[in-house]
Parts: C-alpha cells; structure tokens; sequence
C-alpha cells in the first residue's frame, strides 16, 4: 500500500473523484441546492485560485486511487480558506482528512500564510470534531443549535503566528434556519467579490 499526495488542479481527471464524492455527500445531508454546494461552490471560482502562489489543490493516491483530498485559496495576503476537504466514505475514521488538513497548512505556511479559515456544515459534527481536535478556533456559539449558523466558520494560525490566538469575532446565531441561509448567501457573495479581485479575474469588475 503506498499513499502520496499530488498537487493538481481542480479540472485534472485524479480530481473527479473527490468533487463526485463531495457532491454525493453533500445531497445526501442537505439536498443538491443549498449554500455551499460543493458543485457551485467548484464553479464560483476559476481554477487558477486553487495553485500557487496563493492556493493549492492536492490529491492523496493510494497504489494510483484517489482516497482523499482537498485545497485552499487565497484571502489576502494573511488569510488562506481551506476548501474541498474530502475523504473515500470507505477510508473514514484512518486519519486521512487530519492528513490532509495538515499538509495543507504546512503548505500555506510555505507560501507566507499566517492564518487559515474554513467553513463546514451544521450537519457535519465529524467534521466539527475534526477541526477542533486540530487546535481551530469556532467562530459561532458551540453552545447553540449549528443550524442558526448553517455554515460553521473557524480559524486558526499557522506558520510564523501558530500557536497564537485568534481575534477575528464570533458569528451571531440567527432567528431560524432561514434566516441563517440568507446570511450564508450574503457572506459568500462578498467573499467571492474578494477573492475575485485577489485573482485579478474579469469577474471581479462586473
């Protein structure tokens, strides 16, 4: 059994697996349209986001099979948002998504990055679980119903400030379900128009 990681792009054929795999999961706990979709979410961004110098996309092969995986893009010149981060259902609980998230870090650290943010879902404790497990810092009320939130962001420092606590502030719990995706739509539009003028992408301008 051999296990590598390949840097890719989110177009390249070792990388359907993953996005297939993320959609499949994705429906299956919330439905195919909702905030986050994770095909949306592939065709909001163009794929030179997710490639150095201010992302990454990697892959992780076992004997040549793609068993796990994910990304990150580029904030500003602090922040990197992890993306796309996906283990194979039948390869779940062996370490692979601590695996991946930490040869992401050590990526975006490489890169200059001395903060990382990422976002899950309200159905989603496993990953919750994960990404405290890994010392993030939620930035929503653990203490109140995650679907007030819908989406789940937390943060944490790496590189030259790893180690050092975090001070972005605490979402606010909305009124309902609703109420929470419609925060959820806005929040992702505005990161868009950010990170599109990261990019220097036509989109941006429009």
């Amino acid at each position: 059994m051999t296990d590598r990681f390949l840097r890719t792009s989110p177009l390249a054929p070792e990388a359907q697996g993953l996005i297939e795999g993320l959609a499949a999961e994705s429906a299956r706990r919330y439905g195919i349209d909702h905030p986050g979709n994770p095909r949306a979410e592939l065709e909001r961004y163009p794929a030179q986001a997710f490639v150095p110098p201010l992302g990454d996309f990697l892959v992780l092969l076992r004997n040549g099979q793609t068993i796990g995986g994910g990304a990150f893009m580029s904030h500003d010149d602090e922040t990197a948002e992890l993306k796309r981060i996906w283990t194979h259902p039948d390869l779940r609980r062996q370490g692979i998504a601590r695996r991946v998230v930490e040869v992401l870090e050590t990526g975006a650290a490489l890169l200059g990055y001395t903060r990382v943010y990422l976002t899950t879902g309200f159905r989603q404790p496993e990953a919750v679980a994960l990404y405290l497990s890994l010392g993030y810092r939620p930035l929503f009320d653990v203490t109140v119903d995650p679907a007030l939130f819908r989406s789940l962001p937390f943060e944490k420092h790496i590189g030259a400030l790893a180690g050092k606590p975090g001070t972005a502030p605490v979402r606010k719990a909305a009124a309902s379900l609703e109420e929470s995706t419609r925060e959820v739509v806005a929040i992702k539009a505005e990161q868009e128009r950010q990170i599109l003028a990261r990019l220097d992408h036509p989109l941006a301008a429009e």
